[in-house]
């Protein structure tokens, strides 16, 4: 038959083929494996398994279970690496198990890889980024300057695969050591493992459970030697190395084994806001281009940046996709159903490209649109409206751009006067099911719903903190959003009427100046999506009754995202971090929580000053470095050696954490 394949391969454990196993071939969305075969010590790993997949595009994975059922293996395979594969066979050993474990994680039940077909593939296709299935060893990007040195995925990656070989190998260690490695790895939600894939499937899922006893189980299958400083003083060496099969390794406890990678290649520099398309590629306005001198004084804009779903650059290098005006995009990056990303800038242009080859759609901007841009001022969020229309934020002028079903020359300032009179230097805007408009403000404490289809065009005000940042509807409208600044944290010089930039030259310096609780300000609200206005504001106080989440805990959120299990992600902007919180109706792996409990923040030396997260199809983060040295983004004549540091460098990853969700996300979030 036509999908006839066949693999060859070599199993490995503990860097040694001598090994007995029973290796199995499955396809994704299949129960039953599809070929099989049994593998004596005299093979010295190599298995040859044959097999008819079910689909012309399958998504395949083998398992190798071990004389010692406990242990078993993992590799999934890449689409993208199927015909190297077939050409030069396929490695399975202990890194290739944690690679397929982690990115993979969201879809796998016990050793059953099932789910969305387009998330599933999206998820088997980045595996390669962390260990390459045909060598068995480290990723091309794992190993790439933006990651080796600057944070701690390799070393991690080399632990958990370690503790993996000592499941096997630690005779020593006993069905105690086991029996806790197996504790240690359940997740929030799910069953406590029986093997070592499952294992590692569980940390991944949750990796910010049990780090530091992960640690110790490591610790103890590989104590350090006492045989050098600072055991012995006055010795003449440092220690021995532990005994681990795979260097480097983890010398302290992670605060978690989540698996980040950064990239940036082609220069990515200052990305604002992401925007993810129905096949996964990744969309990102730069505010600054890479290897400018830039900052609030200097600078020059960046353009459009296209990733592919594993982290790929499509665009051109250092210029992006350009067109239409745009000159440094602002935090307003959308891609629509109709196969276009819209981005705004902060000189007051909107340009408009194709999905298919980042071409703008126009090369002359149409007289209507210029009409409609007239005067308008540095431009910020863009909301996508379940019924085709797009709204833009006009940051600099308070006013809202409307583009009825997304018709670029059919543009207009919305003429409301009580919205009008509600903006103040507004941000980010989304659009409900109902049409209903929520636009968060820079100034003042509000965020604005604004209800375009009703009677009388209702604009109502909640009260929240200011720095109004990101907003993000879950699956039921609430609305959630970011602030950068905590209820009770003084309110900063006006930035109403001034361009984007120098609004953050005036509101920079008294973020970072003026301290809050616990040394950080910032807070994150809901707005359940049948509130009134009145009833959120106390009858004594006159004070809103609305709970600030996080505060304390954040520092300057700033982008913000629902799951597909409608948890939240949100962005420390000066926090430097990614934190995990409970939805408004924590269920499934969040329901021993609260609504808005923070559960875990995500540091690393990759992140940086983040202004956005969002979530793909595989459960993937993605965040948006958009700051590195603010003291280079505020100075006017910087040091001249960190003079392109101002600007973040690159996206983020980290793989598998949180529920799937479908893309481009346009109004509610969704699942399927």
């Amino acid at each position: 038959m036509s999908n006839q394949i066949t693999l060859n391969g070599k199993l490995s454990f503990n860097n040694s083929n001598d090994v007995t196993a029973t290796v199995k071939m499955f396809e994704a969305n299949g129960k039953d494996p599809i070929g099989e075969c049994v593998l004596g010590a005299e093979e010295k790993g190599e298995f040859t398994l044959h097999a008819t997949p079910n689909s012309n595009n399958p998504i395949l994975y083998i398992t190798a279970e071990l004389s010692s059922s406990s242990v078993v293996l993992l590799s999934v395979l890449s689409p993208d690496f199927l015909e190297k594969i077939i050409q030069n066979g396929l490695a399975v050993n202990e890194l290739t198990t944690v690679a397929s474990a982690f990115t993979c994680a969201q879809f796998f039940n016990g050793l059953q890889l099932a789910g969305n077909s387009q998330g599933v593939t999206i998820a088997a296709k980045n595996t390669p980024n962390l260990v390459n299935p045909v060598s068995g060893t480290w990723g091309d990007v794992l190993v790439d300057p933006f990651n080796i040195t600057q944070n701690e995925t390799l070393a991690r990656l080399n632990t958990l695969a370690a503790l993996i070989t000592a499941s096997g190998t630690g005779s020593q260690q006993g069905s105690a050591w086991l029996g806790k490695l197996f504790e240690y790895s359940k997740p929030l939600e799910g069953n406590k493992p029986v093997n070592t894939a499952e294992a590692m499937i569980g940390i991944a899922k949750s990796p910010w459970l049990h780090p530091t006893d992960l640690f110790n189980l490591f610790d103890q299958a590989y104590p350090l030697p006492e045989d050098g400083f600072p055991f012995k003083p006055n010795s003449k060496v440092p220690p021995s190395r532990r005994s681990a099969p795979f260097v480097p390794y983890l010398s302290f406890a992670p605060e978690d084994f989540a698996m980040i990678l950064a990239f940036g290649q082609g220069g990515i520099c200052a990305p604002g806001k992401l925007s993810l398309d129905r096949d996964g590629n990744l969309w990102t306005g730069l505010n600054w281009m890479p290897g400018a001198q830039n900052g609030v004084y200097q600078g020059i804009g960046g353009g459009l940046v296209k990733l592919d779903s594993t982290g790929r650059l499509v665009s051109p290098a250092v210029t992006g996709y350009t067109g239409m005006g745009v000159d440094g995009a602002g935090w307003g990056t959308a891609v629509t159903d109709k196969e276009t990303c819209w981005v705004t800038s902060f000189n007051g242009a909107i340009g408009i490209y194709r999905l298919e080859d980042g071409e703008p759609i126009y090369k002359e901007v149409p007289p209507e649109l210029e009409e409609a841009l007239h005067e308008i001022g540095g431009l910020q969020g863009i909301g996508v409206a379940p019924n085709g229309d797009i709204w833009v934020v006009g940051t600099s002028s308070n006013q809202m751009l409307h583009f009825p079903g997304g018709d670029p020359t059919r543009g207009r300032v919305v003429v409301n006067e009580k919205l009008s009179d509600s903006l103040s230097a507004p941000f980010a805007a989304s659009i409900d099911n109902s049409n209903r408009v929520w636009i968060s403000n820079t100034n003042g404490k509000a965020l604005v719903r604004y209800a375009p289809s009703e009677k009388n065009t209702p604009v109502d005000r909640f009260i929240l903190a200011g720095g109004g940042r990101g907003v993000a509807l879950d699956s039921q409208g609430n609305c959630w959003v970011a602030c950068n600044t905590s209820p009770d944290f003084p309110s900063t010089t006006p930035t109403d009427g001034v361009s984007i930039i120098e609004g953050f030259a005036l509101g920079y310096p008294h973020l970072s100046q003026t301290v809050g609780r616990n040394r950080v300000t910032g807070s994150v609200f809901m707005i359940p999506f049948d509130a009134d206005p009145m009833d959120t504001i106390d009858p004594v106080t006159q004070k809103s009754n609305l709970k600030a989440y996080g505060d304390g805990d954040l520092n300057a959120p700033w982008g913000i995202s629902v799951d597909g299990n409608d948890d939240v992600w949100v962005a420390n902007f000066m926090g430097r971090g990614v934190s995990f919180m409970a939805g408004a109706r924590p269920s499934g792996r969040t329901s021993a929580f609260t609504t808005g409990d923070m559960i875990h923040t995500i540091h690393s030396g990759s992140i940086q000053m983040l202004t956005d997260v969002v979530v793909d199809q595989a459960g993937n983060l993605w965040c948006a470095n958009n700051w590195n040295l603010p003291q280079t983004v505020m100075q006017a004549n910087p040091d001249p050696a960190f003079s392109t540091w101002g600007g973040g460098s690159g996206v983020i990853v980290i793989y598998g954490i949180a529920k799937p969700v479908q893309t481009p996300v346009i109004g509610p979030v969704m699942t399927k």
